[in-house]
């Protein structure tokens, strides 16, 4: 059996390529081959699963701190996890964070650093951000958007939120009041008619326009093309190619529930497996209890207890994987 690992980081336990890695050790101890293919969505993690950082940059952190921030170019292709620049970490958290003053400056600088070098394809993964801030502090830092009218601007999205929207989904998980929340909705509200007024673009109803607290929506009014994270990721890596020839398909993340499915890696990764028909093992810490009976997957936490699941991730994985194989080969 010849098992393809395509899953997502397993967050604070096990990265995206620790786990594929055991995944294909699992197979291999019960007798079969695979191929490790580990994921992202466009949240964190998308960097390293596209190469990781070759360069490395001094910008403004989200709270104005100066941070270093890894990002990546091939001479051609530029890509930049926002996270690494203007990220809810890099903040401290929700409880240290301050959301109406968090900025994706930083971000900013990352882009117009790596078209000044020569990239004419920039790719933005804005997962994981301190901000609300629909993506002004970055424009502001990007200067002049003559410059960016032939680089092909390229924004992963995990998430669909609509540009005004972005607020009140997200900023309670960055730590904004709901006094906050009201006041971040309304400045979101006035900058999506100032950029309609500036650009001619209107992002106030723009799918996937609230990622990263409005960024998204921001380039978009720049002329950036927002797309389904995981679709970009599949097809840089080329999923479509490695899974030909599969028996199998081991996906899973940390915490499977209902937006698993909603263009995160699971989902979007098991909808390329049932094109060609390829069943599916999805191998998760925890599963929501919503999804308890709806939904055929396998949850560390369940199977090995929450200190072993937690501590041995990588570990747990291949038990699992190689379990299944056996019982596939009929061993």
């Amino acid at each position: 059996m010849h098992v393809v690992a395509t899953p997502d980081k397993f967050r604070g336990t096990a990265s995206a390529a620790e786990v594929a890695d055991a995944v294909v050790r699992g197979a291999r101890a019960a007798g079969g081959t695979g191929t490790a293919l580990p994921m992202a969505d466009g949240g964190e993690g998308t960097l390293a699963v596209l190469g990781g950082a070759n360069r490395r940059s001094t910008v403004t952190g989200p709270l104005g701190e100066p941070v270093e921030a890894g990002w990546r170019f091939d001479g051609t292709t530029a890509v930049i996890e926002m996270a690494a620049a203007s990220g809810l970490l890099l903040a401290g958290g929700a409880e240290e964070n301050q959301p109406l003053d968090a900025t994706t400056a930083g971000t900013g600088e990352l882009v117009r650093e790596a078209v000044e070098v020569g990239a004419r394809r920039v790719i933005v993964a804005v997962g994981g951000s301190a901000t609300t801030d629909g993506g002004l502090g970055a424009l502001r830092a990007m200067g002049s958007s003559v410059r960016y009218r032939s680089v092909e601007l390229l924004v992963a999205c995990d998430v669909r939120t609509r540009f005004t929207d972005a607020a009140e989904v997200f900023g309670p998980q960055k730590g904004a009041s709901p006094a906050q929340v009201e006041m971040l909705r309304r400045r979101l509200v006035r900058l999506a008619q100032q950029y309609e007024e500036d650009f001619g673009v209107d992002v106030a109803d723009l799918p996937r326009a609230g990622a990263a607290g409005g960024l998204a929506g921001g380039l978009a009014a720049l002329g950036a093309e927002l797309v389904d994270g995981i679709d970009l990721v599949a097809e840089e890596l080329g999923l479509d190619e490695v899974l030909e020839g599969a028996d199998l398909m081991v996906t899973g993340e940390g915490q499977l529930d209902a937006t698993s499915w909603e263009g995160k890696v699971v989902g979007g990764v098991s909808a390329y497996a049932a094109a060609t028909g390829l069943p599916v093992l999805v191998v998760a810490g925890r599963i929501h209890a919503d999804l308890a009976g709806r939904t055929d997957a396998v949850s560390l936490v369940e199977r090995f207890g929450v200190e072993r699941a937690m501590s041995d991730t990588a570990a747990c994985v291949e038990a699992v994987v190689a379990e299944v194989v056996a019982e596939a080969a009929g061993r």
